[in-house]
């Protein structure tokens, strides 16, 4: 009983920070919802700035004009709430980890929540119109481009979170070498492979065109090499770290 106890206590815990994350994210939504037509007109100005004289979009559904701006806001909304929601995870494990690992994990919140919303920014205002911009400028003759706002929907969202998810990679290169699963120094000499890996990862997480493969290969690349640089800052801070707490053993 006395073993059962502490992990009913942390599965309670667990159930709170769960409904905090989730209460964020609808308190978002709640306040947003009202705008909901409003934020999906600014998600498709990308588009709209790209199609041909006379092209609009359309719905192809009964019932997309009125879901797909919510099911936009919804997400948005996830999105805002990402710092409460890394927040209360932090908040849990905190209690279980060293001092120094604390002073680790801080800075990789903080940058993590950062370089996501980069990669939605990067997507929307870099990618977005030169990927719009060529797939309406290069339809066939007859054909007249009317992108269905779901399937628009769908894309963007889409993008959103390959572009999100991908400009974490420094911080995965830090976490790998900061637990010494790995060193820079062997990441360096398997730069070539990395490469590949990275237009790999383009080609399966964004549609079948060579622009966004592209355009999300080159920036993970560079991501993995400012990685590099900050794996070597932590690599050296664990080992001094370590250092200095054999030295006190020794004491």
């Amino acid at each position: 009983m006395s073993q059962q106890q502490p992990l009913i206590s942390h599965l309670l815990e667990l159930r709170s920070k769960l409904l905090k994350s989730i209460a964020s994210v609808l308190s978002v939504f709640i306040c947003s919802v009202y705008w909901a037509n409003d934020i999906y007109h600014y998600m498709a100005i990308p588009l709209m700035q790209s199609l041909p004289l006379g092209g609009s979009m359309i719905a192809t559904d009964v019932a997309a004009p009125f879901f797909a701006p919510f099911k936009l806001t919804l997400v948005l909304s996830f999105f805002v709430a990402v710092p409460y929601v890394l927040f209360q995870i932090w908040s849990f494990v905190a209690p279980g980890l060293y001092k120094h690992e604390k002073r680790l994990v801080m800075p990789l919140l903080f940058s993590s929540t950062l370089l996501f919303y980069l990669g939605i920014a990067f997507a929307y205002y870099i990618v977005f119109p030169v990927v719009f911009g060529f797939f309406a400028n290069n339809a066939p003759e007859g054909v007249q481009v009317a992108t269905d706002i779901t399937s628009y929907l769908n894309f963007i969202l889409k993008l959103f979170f390959a572009f999100g998810l991908s400009f974490e990679i420094p911080i995965a290169v830090v976490l790998l070498c900061w637990a010494g699963v790995t060193t820079p120094e062997e990441l360096k000499q398997k730069r070539p492979y990395i490469v590949v890996g990275a237009f790999v990862v383009g080609m399966l997480l964004t549609p079948p065109d060579v622009i966004s493969q592209t355009m999300l290969a080159v920036p993970m690349l560079l991501l993995f090499e400012g990685g590099l640089l900050a794996a070597r800052f932590y690599s050296k801070q664990g080992d001094d770290e370590s250092d200095e707490d054999s030295e006190q053993t020794n004491d």
